[in-house]
């Protein structure tokens, strides 16, 4: 008979609910505050102290230490202990079965690899920058030695985001980019060089289908994801095609590629930005601007998605039956940091899908 390998914060929460004694102790600790194990699934090939941030301070790393110590020392909640050492003990006799049959391999954890260098000297914006998929682009720049000009509706996130990076070069601003006026204030504080803009602002809208749809939800969700998009693109054009050269990468989605991700509004403003960006891409081109977009698929973030209607809500959720594992925000920033950079020097017009093979399905 074997011994069950000890669990500790470094395995994944994939790994922690499939093992006789931490599967128990994990599950009953979510039904004390109401959730089961789905609530994980999106996750669940992270490190289970990764929760420790992305749960932003409701799981601690005193809850992970208990966890750990729990797991140790065998501490199977009430109830659960027979079917715990029943499967304990069908996983020990299976070892010697399971050595000699091929065994499920995890998937190692990715690890973003800094390169410090590669935005030095380089002055990039970045909208959305105060939460999820744009914090992480400019935070990733900055990190890289750019000089980041990071736009969010939020005072707070950006007082946030700034204060991680005290040593970093980084130009908080609060604006709307649907507004001209601070549009223009966003190319102000740039200055006379702008290497690069990160349209990554955006909003979700209420899942519902034509038939249903509001002019309300309509024009808010193209007056973010489109015409700010659209009005930062043409603010920064005229001072990159003056430099002969700047990237740009706008933020698609994987509604830019299908028509069952969203409700009708957000789906048509994230097609109507591969417009953009390749329209862009094909004009400015020979005047040394490449313009980009990536394509996120699930992804953690703070744009939650509401279901205004049932139809939108079974016929989307249906079709999320297929949904790869969300990616965390740095892994998106991976993609766009990559077309922004030098590195993606030969790549102009296209629609990258960073969407864990989603598009492929």
């Amino acid at each position: 008979m074997s011994t069950l390998m000890p669990l500790t914060g470094d395995d994944s929460i994939k790994t922690w609910l499939e093992h006789p004694v931490g599967g128990p102790i994990l599950r009953d600790l979510l039904a004390q505050s109401g959730q089961d194990a789905g609530v994980l699934r999106p996750v669940q090939r992270l490190a289970i102290k990764r929760l420790i941030k992305l749960s932003k301070g409701q799981f601690s790393q005193e809850l992970v230490d208990e966890l750990v110590q729990r797991a140790a020392a065998g501490d199977v909640p009430a109830g659960a202990g027979v079917a715990a050492t029943a499967e304990a003990s069908a996983t020990s006799d299976a070892s010697t079965d399971a050595a000699a049959a091929a065994p499920a391999v995890e998937r190692p954890e990715w690890v973003e690899r800094i390169d410090r260098g590669r935005f030095t000297g380089k002055t990039v914006i970045v909208t959305g920058a105060g939460s999820g998929i744009g914090r992480a682009t400019a935070s990733r720049i900055a990190r890289e030695g750019g000089r980041v000009i990071a736009v969010d509706v939020s005072q707070e996130r950006l007082d946030e985001f700034a204060a991680e990076h005290p040593d970093a070069d980084i130009v908080a601003l609060v604006a709307d980019i649907t507004d001209d006026a601070k549009v223009a204030e966003i190319v102000g504080a740039a200055g006379e060089r702008i290497d690069g803009l990160a349209n990554v602002a955006g909003i979700m809208d209420d899942m519902t289908p034509v038939g249903e749809l509001s002019d309300a939800v309509w024009k808010r969700v193209f007056a973010v994801n489109v015409d700010g998009t659209m009005k930062l693109m043409r603010a920064v054009a005229p001072v990159m095609l003056a430099q002969g050269y700047g990237s740009i990468v706008n933020t698609a989605s994987e509604a830019a590629l299908r028509g069952s991700a969203a409700g009708v509004a957000y789906t048509a403003s994230k097609h109507a930005v591969v417009g953009l960006t390749k329209s862009t891409a094909f004009m400015y081109g020979p005047s040394g601007l490449r313009v980009n977009a990536v394509a996120p698929g699930p992804t953690i973030t703070n744009i939650e998605a509401t279901f205004a209607s049932p139809l939108g809500a079974q016929r989307v959720r249906q079709a999320m039956a297929v949904l790869p594992d969300a990616a965390e925000a740095e892994a998106l920033a991976a993609s766009i940091t990559f077309l922004l950079s030098d590195d993606g020097v030969n790549v102009n017009g296209v629609v990258l899908a960073s969407d864990g093979g989603w598009s492929a399905a």
